[in-house]
């Protein structure tokens, strides 16, 4: 079924040489071939798997498994963003809501995923772009969400939305946070979001800390466009991050549209896969 897989981690020190010894034990074992991304490399570096050598080489692979936390998983989610191959996770994290798999039980899990034993969740992306003076300045992909926050001041940010290009609201907050849903277990939640189900077809706008306190986080359709022009007069406050990322500084009059991006996410889960129990598990409910 799985003939090619990639390995992938990032540069943090979680010790996670065990599981992906136990992994590519596995993997040797059904007789597939195994790439190893950048950082799995350097945890082995002895072990004569070919290294992944651009994104280009991801077209040869028929599954991804990220080992780490959820970090781990959205570095997957961005290599894979344009690649139709399922990822699965392995959880060596803290919450691990994406990578799901306990790391004391790789093995058994992993061998019932090799027989065909799990389910498959299709998950959608976000796209954004910013325009500046009717010109795109930078494009790119979120899994989580896409957030304008204010950068290196004590101050509010002017910000002033639009979906589908009707008004929704002018404010001055903290920030804002379009969350797929996803993401909504995120920083979205943390802001005080509502908890999207995965299979929604949705989007999550959530304000940080908005000076109006009625101002609360609202649920649209997940085909609607947001756009979400900066007002803030000082240059160098306000900045856009995806998934974590600062991917720009923002300026005075600077228009963010925010969509779903035409390509889905591919989650390997085990067939014992249940989203309220992860919920349960992870925020503790009992």
């Amino acid at each position: 079924m799985f003939k090619r897989i990639v390995l992938i981690t990032n540069s943090s020190d979680l010790p996670i040489t065990d599981t992906l010894l136990s992994v590519t034990g596995v993997l040797k074992t059904h007789n597939i071939d195994i790439v190893l991304d950048e950082y799995c490399a350097r945890r082995l570096p002895d072990s004569g798997y070919p290294s992944l050598q651009s994104k280009a080489a991801l077209a040869g692979c028929d599954m991804a498994i990220a080992i780490g936390g959820d970090g781990t998983m959205l570095r997957a989610a961005h290599l894979l963003a344009d690649f139709d191959i399922p990822l699965l996770g392995i959880n060596r994290g803290r919450l691990g809501f994406l990578a799901d798999i306990p790391s004391d039980s790789v093995v058994a899990h992993l061998e019932g995923i090799l027989a065909g034993d799990y389910v498959e969740d299709h998950r959608f992306q976000l796209h954004c772009q910013v325009d500046r003076g009717g010109e795109t300045l930078v494009k790119s992909d979120a899994f989580n969400d896409v957030v304008i926050q204010k950068w290196n001041i004590a101050r509010l940010i002017e910000l002033t939305t639009h979906v589908n290009k009707e008004l929704l609201h002018s404010q001055r907050a903290d920030g804002m946070i379009v969350a797929s849903p996803t993401g909504s277990t995120a920083y979205a939640l943390s802001g005080g979001g509502p908890i999207l189900h995965p299979s929604l077809d949705a989007l999550v706008i959530v304000p940080v800390c908005p000076h109006t306190l009625s101002n609360r986080p609202i649920v649209i359709d997940g085909n609607s466009l947001v756009e979400v022009v900066v007002g803030t007069p000082e240059i160098g406050h306000a900045q856009l991050t995806c998934d974590g990322e600062i991917v720009t500084e923002l300026s005075t009059g600077d228009r963010v549209l925010i969509r779903k991006k035409n390509r889905r996410i591919r989650l390997i889960h085990p067939a014992s896969h249940n989203h309220f129990n992860i919920l349960r598990a992870k925020l503790q409910w009992g």
